[in-house]
């Protein structure tokens, strides 16, 4: 299987990873002119699933380091297998509310809020994860100031979309609710990483614990995860929606190939982004590869304000915000980069 063996390459897949958590959601604002959140998650996760086994079939099965995955998955405990499940589990529950906080208030409200404070917690999760396991990669102070400047640059975001204005047509009771969603999501959503860490060797990739499992068993097993919780998630929040009418599983079915794909597409950017975090995770440690992932925040944003416009007409002050969140986050994340040893 494929291995990173360098802390630089390790850091540039962790900065593909922010492209792809900060990205995937254009899919979700493309496929919302004609297809409801709910139903484009449904797209989304069988793109995570399918893409996960052919990373799993290609990367996670060719060359002579490692375990192959099927060998790899075959050798696998079931409690390993069960934290990587409840890893997904946790996941899925997060991200619907995420997504939900997307459709009502936009990427550049949702994903700063949700993912910063998935970052700070996350952190804390995965550097217990590191320690339990004789891994700790990372210079903690350095990695922390990383995170604290994170956390101002989420709070700047707050206040711009708190004086969002001119074309926006969302209403302030459902401002409100997308920012509660976006807040309740990232508390969950911090806890996700540290599962799935949990079940792999973060000492050795190449030659792991028996029992343990390779990055690529634990995104399909994750993705499994997410899929079969999807049928209980998505289904509730199909017909008990945040905002808007219920919707069925014959609209679903209803949607044309173009719709479906864009979903698809959304799922496997989001599962190579998470795959490569799990790759670097060996090399950067856990808790860095997750929290220059969760710079995706900054990704989300640049997309919400320079491509969906969501804060045009707003005032000039509110740009100076973004502004200043935009450098917090920038400062933040070569701090986070420099923690690594």
């Amino acid at each position: 299987m494929f291995v990173v063996n360098s802390y630089a390459l390790a850091v540039v897949f962790c900065f593909v990873t922010m492209l792809c958590w900060g990205s995937w959601g254009n899919t979700q604002k493309l496929a919302a002119k004609s297809w409801r959140y709910e139903l484009f998650y449904w797209d989304y996760v069988i793109g995570m699933v399918v893409f996960s086994l052919i990373l799993a079939f290609t990367l996670g099965s060719f060359g002579s380091e490692g375990r192959h995955f099927v060998n790899d998955l075959a050798q696998a405990s079931a409690s390993n297998l069960l934290w990587i499940i409840l890893g997904g589990v946790i996941f899925n529950a997060s991200n619907i509310l995420l997504s939900a906080s997307t459709s009502i208030a936009g990427m550049s409200v949702a994903f700063p809020l949700g993912c910063g404070l998935a970052l700070v917690l996350g952190v804390i999760n995965n550097l217990r994860v590191e320690a339990s396991q004789g891994s700790l990669k990372s210079n903690v102070p350095l990695l922390a100031l990383g995170v604290a400047l994170v956390v101002l640059a989420v709070v700047f975001n707050g206040i711009a979309s708190g004086k969002k204005g001119g074309s926006n047509t969302i209403s302030k009771e459902d401002q409100r609710k997308g920012v509660i969603l976006a807040l309740v999501a990232g508390i969950v959503m911090s806890f996700f990483s540290s599962f799935v860490m949990r079940a792999m060797d973060l000492n050795d990739f190449a030659h792991p614990e028996a029992g343990k499992v390779t990055p690529y068993t634990a995104i399909v097993i994750f993705a499994a995860g997410v899929f079969v919780s999807n049928f209980i998630f998505n289904t509730l929040v199909m017909k008990k929606p945040f905002i808007g009418e219920p919707v069925s599983y014959r609209q679903y079915f209803s949607g044309n190939a173009k719709t479906h794909l864009v979903g698809m597409l959304g799922g496997s950017i989001w599962c190579l982004g998470t795959a490569l975090s799990y790759i670097t995770a060996g090399k950067a440690g856990a808790a860095i590869s997750y929290a220059l992932g969760q710079g995706a925040p900054m990704i989300a944003a640049i997309w919400g304000v320079f491509i969906w416009k969501e804060f045009k007409g707003a005032q000039k002050s509110v740009y100076g915000l973004l502004g200043v969140m935009f450098a917090l986050f920038v400062a933040g994340l070569a701090c986070i980069v420099f923690a690594g040893n």
